[in-house]
């Protein structure tokens, strides 16, 4: 990681992350200088601009980092900040992507709630979906759109009802950190061009 020039240091920066970071913190922020959620880190390393939503970062997984970084205690959310680099270069490209990755969250939250007949159902739909769309062409614009309306509608509900079910358990930190590095360490194999998995892998 390179540090950005101009930046304010932060005596709080966690090891392995550039001083010039904000210092992490809950929420968005107007202003770095108020501090940091993880994706407006990651959002300054890709491109020097603060917002949550870098052009780096796949949406799906900006939106689970979001919601990672604003329901995890501090220690854990310290201890997340070295991800940022790699959110910010973390954009597969396949349109199985989104489905497999709000397929693995809706499986870990069933982990907390095995009897919950929902999550199974959001389970079945994300990764029928994937397996569909594993070699499907790019496509169109008709595609793209079918794609972007599955994330604003299904996938976005699938995932946030998942990450409800995941944020009430009581280790709910250490859950919901173990998710995102696996998610991360995927997203940036798939980006990389590594063999794209037709599952991800979850910790147990």
């Amino acid at each position: 990681m390179t540090a950005l020039p101009g930046r304010r240091a932060s005596v709080d920066s966690p090891a392995g992350v550039p001083d010039s970071l904000p210092v992490p913190g809950r929420f968005a922020h107007l202003d770095p200088d108020d501090g940091a959620c993880l994706m407006e880190a990651a959002a300054l390393l890709s491109s020097g601009r603060f917002g949550d939503s870098p052009s780096g970062t796949h949406p799906a997984l900006a939106a689970l980092a979001r919601v990672v970084n604003d329901s995890v205690g501090d220690d854990a959310r310290r201890a997340l900040w070295p991800l940022a680099a790699d959110l910010a270069d973390a954009r597969p490209a396949g349109r199985d992507y989104a489905p497999l990755l709000v397929g693995a969250v809706v499986d870990a939250a069933r982990l907390v709630r095995p009897a919950s007949r929902r999550l199974a159902r959001h389970g079945r739909a994300c990764h029928a979906r994937a397996a569909s769309l594993a070699h499907a062409p790019g496509g169109g614009p008709a595609t793209r759109i079918g794609d972007l309306l599955w994330w604003r509608g299904p996938g976005r509900r699938h995932l946030e009802q998942a990450l409800g079910v995941l944020c009430a358990a009581p280790d709910a930190d250490q859950r919901l950190s173990d998710l995102l590095r696996e998610a991360v360490a995927q997203a940036r194999e798939r980006t990389r061009g590594g063999a794209p998995s037709r599952k991800f892998r979850c910790n147990r």
